[in-house]
């Protein structure tokens, strides 16, 4: 394969068979198969697959989950990535000085731990890449499959990875679940403006202004199941609702409003405050964490205990959805019991998780087939997509940048399941036109909202209102077109999204952005605090109407522009939007 060395094994004692095949090779993509026989059957050590490739146009190194450290590696530093079933995806990407990929690997193991990287050698200008296996290999296995893909295409990095999230759909054990279109539909949140302090009156309130700006559902965030409010988990595990004592017609008063009902979960954590605490006692993960006990998702009994409190709240709610949080700390701690024994009918955590979390979507759905279900970063991988149809970004209260690192990262791997912002909040005192960047930096992905409505000023509620009925009015652009994030190390400083004739863009820096071909209708999104947009036609585009916004929605100019090739330079307020039109 062009660039790439020969895929070694080290570690592999004690097998009776162990090899890395090529089983296909097209147009600069190729398939392995990696197979591990064990005679008896066998705890296995960690065997790793290791390849170079040479240093030759590497601008820098994609994974999953790394934020703003998009940079290269050296081969003396920092841990290796991890993936499992909800930690990450089992894939890397090293991209060059034109946004182009150098390579692209993956394996279709998306559940098990595996340990990866790809890190610069000085001694040879080499990358070394690597994939290890087992681990985190507590219990018996007689013989193990997998299969690698290696891409190195000379085509964008975001297509390569865009291909790799298909090629995992293609294995039955990843097969996402279908999105129903309430997941895709800008949500309010409770959590950064209520936190544990819930107001349910207030909240009705809220409920119709966010309805009426364009908002269709909501998450009712923690604080709902208690009255306590010290930011803790002493109270999780039992879920009720302490704080709406009458759920159900609560529920129906929210649905009165227009707006779909989500409940916050805590998933893995069992307060030692609840009921369910002594009943589990002893089949926990942990007794350890900082927040709560981890239950152990190995017993069948706890897994029903968790899949009869979400039917549940379905069934006698009326609950449309569900925030299911911290299903990372479903994992191996050090005092955490091992075998499958003792009651536990898994050896492995990552595929009790597997099967509790497929029991829980396959409950649901019987009651009410259009369930939406919402996973946060770091558990959005492939195998995830079997089981939540919403994946949000990770917290980054008022951070505008971060938010769009995160949302693109999520929607290059994560094919037609929804990807949404983490909520966008910001100080009641900033400008109009700071925290409409909030708000512009989510809008290639589903908008998430958290501020309180009632206290907002009337500058904030048109600004909310004109970018939210924007984000609806291009709902398919935005969700369904042809998504392209440029410039990794600039932290996608260029956005763009193409759906037939009709392309968006985002600007976020003091950039030269590029128009390739023409369009019918082309958006600028001035997602900067700078008056002017410049792109750099690359043909002659004809004539078009010419419509400028502010970030109010109001319009503040309307001609005629004649779009030539060359330079073109667009006046715009700050956080303001250009409509082109042919």
């Amino acid at each position: 394969m062009k660039g790439v060395e020969k895929i070694n094994i080290s570690g592999a004692k004690n097998t009776e068979h162990c090899s890395i095949t090529k089983v296909n090779e097209a147009n600069g993509v190729s398939i392995y198969d990696f197979k591990v026989n064990f005679k008896e059957g066998a705890q296995p050590t960690p065997i790793t697959l290791e390849w170079k490739i040479p240093a030759i146009n590497v601008k820098g190194v994609w994974k999953p989950t790394t934020d703003f450290n998009k940079r290269i590696q050296a081969d003396w530093e920092l841990d290796h990535m991890e993936s499992r079933i909800s930690i990450d995806s089992p894939v890397i990407n090293l991209f060059g000085h034109s946004d182009n990929n150098i390579l692209t690997f993956a394996c279709s193991n998306a559940i098990n731990k595996l340990e990866m990287n790809a890190r610069l050698r000085e001694e040879d200008n080499h990358f070394y890449c690597h994939i290890t296996f087992f681990t985190e290999q507590h219990y018996f296995i007689k013989n193990y499959n997998v299969q690698l893909v290696l891409d190195v295409r000379p085509i964008h990095f975001s297509e390569s990875l865009k291909d790799v999230s298909k090629w995992w759909e293609t294995y039955d054990n990843l097969k996402p679940i279908g999105v129903p279109e309430i997941a895709k539909t800008p949500l309010y949140s409770t959590w950064y403006q209520f936190h544990q302090e819930l107001d349910c009156d207030l909240l009705l309130e809220e409920c119709k202004l966010a309805y009426d700006m364009g908002y269709r559902s909501l998450i009712i965030d923690d604080g709902w199941q208690t009255n306590d409010n010290n930011r803790g988990y002493d109270f999780t595990g039992d879920w009720q609702p302490d704080r709406i004592p009458n759920m159900k017609e609560y529920v129906a008063k929210i649905h009165s409003t227009g707006l779909k009902v989500a409940l916050w979960y805590s998933v893995p954590f069992c307060g030692k405050k609840s009921e369910a605490y002594q009943k589990f006692k002893g089949k926990f993960l942990t007794e350890n964490h900082r927040w709560a006990p981890v239950f152990d998702p190995r017993y069948p009994e706890v897994r029903e205990h968790l899949i009869n409190i979400y039917k549940h709240a379905v069934q006698e709610w009326n609950l449309d959805g569900f925030k299911l949080d911290f299903i990372d700390d479903f994992k191996r701690y050090p005092e955490t019991p091992l075998g499958q024994k003792e009651g536990r009918d898994y050896a492995s955590i990552n595929n009790a998780v597997d099967r509790l979390l497929t029991d829980v979507i396959t409950a649901v759905s019987k009651v009410n087939p259009d369930v939406f279900i919402e996973f946060r970063q770091k558990y959005t991988g492939p195998a995830m997509r079997k089981y939540g149809n919403m994946f949000r970004a990770f917290d980054c209260p008022g951070d505008a940048t971060m938010n769009r690192i995160r949302i693109a990262d999520l929607k290059m791997l994560s094919g037609e399941t929804a990807i949404h912002s983490d909520m966008v909040t910001w100080h009641e005192n900033e400008p109009i036109e700071l925290a409409a960047l909030q708000l512009i930096n989510t809008l290639f992905g589903v908008p998430q909202l958290s501020i309180f409505l009632t206290k907002a000023s009337e500058e904030e509620k048109k600004m909310i209102a004109f970018y939210t009925q924007y984000w609806n009015t291009n709902k398919t652009v935005f969700t369904e077109g042809d998504f392209t994030p440029s410039n990794p190390l600039a932290n996608y400083n260029i956005q763009k999204a193409v759906y037939k004739d009709q392309v968006i863009y985002g600007i976020h820096d003091a950039v030269v952005g590029d128009i390739k071909q023409q369009y019918m209708k082309i958006d600028i999104l001035n997602a900067t605090t700078n008056n002017q947009i410049v792109f750099n036609a690359h043909s002659d585009f004809g004539a078009y109407e010419c419509i400028v916004f502010n970030c109010l929605g109001e319009v503040v100019s309307k001609e005629n522009t004649y779009i030539k090739k060359g330079i073109l330079s667009l006046a715009v307020p700050a956080s303001g939007l250009i409509q082109l039109k042919k």
